[in-house]
């Protein structure tokens, strides 16, 4: 019996060096580096995404479940006066929004459309503005660069 310990032993021990990488060699080198990349790029999106939004652009208007939600909060909070959860309350009022009818729903669709309405003009004065604001940014520029140039020459 002790001979067959020993031949259990010797195979566990040969086992555990096989999955042992060789001390020299680098294993995942190329993984490590692409993940690197990989998440230096994320970081550097996400920091040029936030320094890029301007705070005078319109926010986007509400969907209509959204609008349900404002009214039902409400309600579900008078309703609930124990109930803290945030979770609770918007579990509550999917379950409420998916049980309605189209008819049921009709008046926040119709809120929610005038938002839109209201937003889209919002949107055009405001890309009208950029534009003429970038308008006047490039002929500021342009005539800085005139400045730079007859002082060169002086």
């Amino acid at each position: 019996m002790k001979a067959t310990r020993g031949r259990e032993a010797a195979t566990m021990k040969d086992k555990k060096e096989a999955k042992k990488p060789a001390e020299n060699k680098v294993v995942g080198k190329r993984k490590a580096a692409s993940r690197a990349d990989k998440s230096d790029r994320k970081r550097a999106k996400n920091i040029a995404s936030s320094t890029n939004k301007d705070p005078n652009k319109p926010k986007r208007p509400a969907t209509a479940f959204f609008v349900f939600m404002e009214e039902f909060r409400t309600s579900y909070k008078q309703e609930h006066p124990k109930v803290k959860a945030i979770s609770a309350v918007g579990k509550a009022g999917g379950e409420k929004w998916k049980s309605m009818s189209n008819a049921e729903k009709a008046p926040y669709k119709v809120k929610a459309t005038e938002r839109k309405s209201e937003y889209e003009k919002l949107m055009a004065a405001y890309n009208k503005k950029q534009e003429s604001s970038d308008d006047e940014d490039e002929a500021e520029s342009e005539s800085s660069k005139d400045d730079e140039e007859s002082e060169d020459d002086d």
